[in-house]
């Protein structure tokens, strides 16, 4: 544990300019090999230029994807007409999947705070479907972006109600927990009345607090108020919330709680039937 736990604290406190080139070198002899092979996809980027997620192959970017469209369609009731807005869309791992899904009258907005991840996606799926739309926005984060912008000052630009829809992965465990009011605040003023928000966070409650900080390989030792960290100076590294706390973070932005259905992060899956790792969270305006 102490091993990887100092490897997680190199790794956290290289920039992030630093951590995205070292990447890319890793992954350079394998995506050379997927080059030659014809194992590449227009849409999907190589494993070196992946910065959230799992960097995967391109059939296995797609078959993640698909799993993300899955549980849209599932949990906040996607419909091919609906009005979507993405909240970290990365390098469209999710957008990919949405193209085969939403028609001509459903459109796809998403916004990122790292330019190659936007300007990927413009160049693809951008160009080939007109409906899908992306923005990059120079926002602070001491994993991502060294922007001044503030994620507590920003707002989505975007008009009121202008979507039925709002989703985001692995987006909110690398936010500080007043960005994420911040955001709850902003997902209540563009979704349309009755609409639902779709997002992955890591949770714990009391009875499972002392085992998260002592997980071997994905443990968050900084134990705050409320909610712990798995690095306590890259505070963006990964952050784990009280259950009761986020129900709280909802009422304050005037949103209503849903559902919370656990993933298999902790390690509890010896029955296979959790599909995502991440603890999933519905909520909606009413």
């Amino acid at each position: 544990m102490k091993k990887t736990q100092l490897l997680r604290d190199f790794w956290y406190g290289l920039s992030s300019n630093q951590r995205f080139q070292i990447r890319r070198l890793y992954y350079l002899p394998v995506d050379l090999k997927d080059k030659l092979l014809g194992k590449t996809h227009k849409y999907v980027p190589s494993r070196g230029q992946i910065y959230t997620g799992s960097p995967a192959s391109a059939s296995e970017y797609i078959k993640q994807g698909m799993l993300h469209l899955e549980h849209l369609k599932t949990y906040v009731d996607l419909q091919p007409d609906d009005s979507v807005l993405d909240i970290g869309s990365g390098v469209g791992r999710s957008a990919i999947a949405l193209s085969t899904y939403l028609n001509d009258n459903g459109s796809y907005n998403g916004f990122d705070v790292v330019k190659q991840g936007v300007d990927w996606c413009n160049n693809g799926l951008g160009k080939d479907f007109l409906n899908f739309n992306f923005k990059y926005v120079p926002i602070y984060n001491d994993l991502y972006n060294t922007s001044d912008l503030k994620a507590t000052e920003y707002k989505f630009p975007y008009q009121d109600a202008s979507f039925s829809k709002v989703f985001s992965v692995s987006l909110f465990t690398h936010m500080q927990i007043e960005e994420i009011q911040h955001y709850f605040h902003e997902i209540q003023r563009v979704l349309k009345s009755g609409g639902l928000c779709f997002s992955t966070f890591f949770f714990y409650n009391e009875t499972d607090e002392n085992y998260i900080s002592n997980l071997k390989y994905f443990g968050f030792p900084y134990k705050k108020d409320d909610y712990c960290l798995m690095n306590e100076n890259v505070k963006s590294g990964n952050i784990a919330i009280n259950k009761t706390k986020i129900k709280q973070m909802l009422k304050k932005a005037n949103l209503k709680f849903v559902k919370i259905e656990d993933g298999y992060w902790k390690g509890q899956n010896k029955n296979n039937s959790k599909k995502e790792y991440q603890d999933i969270l519905v909520f909606k305006k009413d």
